[in-house]
């Protein structure tokens, strides 16, 4: 029947228009469009999700002998301790050993490009420890390492950069410099900062190897404690 010709259904309430209350026709064709949209949406924004859960994230930690695990055994490095803190928490990610005992600023840059073949998610950078030791001219630590992050931005590689502090018998005039490679960095690159790697560790007896200068166990453990706020939020704010 034409809906002209019946104004309301039997046993509507007067005054209620067929075209008000049906729920097929044009009426069911805009739902079903509202609901494809929808769908397609949904299907976007879930889309990063569903490429990230066939594998686990990729953290590279680039670094020297405070990464590698000097005078420990590998299940108690520092990449090992960290990706079990953040298995702990709840996060798929691989943290890749990329630390060199004895490396400056300098072997980072050039170790660089071919870490990066690995195609980590994430980079966390800890270099300049040498570099202190050595007495290396701060503006040298500062250009090698800003080569590093912008090599790590080319490949649009999220990064946390850690701080380090100079031995305090360089003097006061070399700290200074030294310390505020950093922060200049982290501020050019906009990149987030922990200050200082060995924040909690440097200087404790009970946490450091008999050189006073390594992390025992117990020190790696204190140095994943503080900085896994640092990588998780890293890992939470990075695009998809």
């Amino acid at each position: 029947m034409d809906d002209a010709a019946e104004p309301r259904r039997r046993g509507s309430p007067p005054g209620y228009a067929t075209t008000s209350v049906r729920p097929y026709g044009a009426g069911r064709r805009i739902i079903n469009r509202c609901l494809v949209s929808l769908a397609l949406v949904l299907g976007v924004l879930a889309a990063p999700a569903v490429g990230r859960a066939d594998r686990p994230l990729k953290l590279l930690a680039l670094g020297d002998s405070l990464t590698a695990g000097y005078g420990l055994p590998s299940s108690e490095s520092f990449p090992v301790r960290l990706q079990a803190a953040l298995a702990a928490a709840g996060l798929s990610v691989s943290v890749i050993n990329a630390g060199v005992s004895g490396d400056t600023s300098a072997g980072g840059r050039a170790r660089i490009d071919w870490l990066l073949a690995d195609k980590p998610d994430f980079a966390l950078v800890e270099l300049g420890a040498n570099d202190g030791l050595r007495g290396i001219d701060p503006q040298v630590t500062y250009d090698n390492l800003d080569a590093v992050l912008a090599r790590l931005a080319r490949d649009k590689v999220p990064v946390l950069l850690a701080g380090m502090l100079a031995p305090p018998n360089l003097g006061r005039e070399y700290g200074d410099a030294f310390k505020d490679v950093f922060p200049r960095l982290a501020e050019k690159h906009h990149v987030p900062l922990y200050p200082f790697f060995l924040d909690g560790v440097a200087a404790q007896p009970d946490l450091n190897q008999a050189d006073g200068i390594h992390p025992n166990a117990k020190g790696v453990d204190v140095i994943v404690a503080r900085i896994l706020p640092y990588v998780k939020q890293l890992i939470a704010s990075a695009p998809a």
